[in-house]
């Protein structure tokens, strides 16, 4: 159990039955005598994705969702579902693209990833800072105005990922991207 004393970012506590993750968190003290002071959170339903404001009294008690972590392994995409399979039980778990979110967008095939599960659905994936791909396709680029950077041009990963890099980069190299915001981020050597 923890209380509004405990808030903090990251936090995750269970509203309803729903976990939440504590984006922000303030407490407000009323100017009023006797009143009792507010704790006010941002937080982020984990199952949804949506986030709301709300505020609870100091002192209230919240459980913690019971989450567990397992390492899962993209396999396939079928008609509908993005399909994993579980490292431990070995049984396939069968998660939707809304799920995902933009997480899904980097996976590839036979990619193993830490996943969160809640009451046995996957929550969201822990993927690492940056992920390599290979360079399967790029427009050719044109050699304009470099005095001021930033002149890229569209490349195509190996997983049909589409990223913006740098002239230099060509067909056949390993790159390796942000998964906080699609971006290059360097070639590999």
């Amino acid at each position: 159990m923890v209380t509004t004393s405990d808030f903090k970012r990251g936090l995750r506590i269970l509203i309803d039955g729903d976990p939440y993750t504590i984006l922000d968190t303030m407490i407000q003290t009323p100017s009023a005598r006797g009143a009792s002071s507010l704790a006010k959170i941002k937080a982020r339903n984990m199952r949804t994705g949506q986030v709301f404001d709300k505020t609870f009294r100091t002192g209230e008690r919240f459980d913690e969702p019971d989450l567990e972590r397992r390492t899962i392994q993209y396999l396939y995409d079928d008609a509908e579902h993005r399909v994993f399979l579980d490292m431990e039980s070995f049984d396939q778990v069968h998660v939707t693209p809304q799920e995902l979110g933009d997480d899904g967008r980097f996976l590839y095939e036979n990619m193993e990833v830490r996943a969160l599960f809640f009451e046995g659905r996957v929550l969201e994936l822990e993927l690492p800072a940056a992920l390599e791909y290979e360079v399967v396709e790029v427009e050719p680029g044109s050699r304009g105005d470099t005095a001021h950077g930033g002149v890229t041009k569209l490349a195509v990963l190996g997983n049909g990922l589409r990223v913006q890099v740098p002239l230099f980069v060509e067909a056949g190299e390993r790159i390796r991207v942000s998964t906080k915001d699609g971006k290059f981020v360097e070639r590999v050597r």
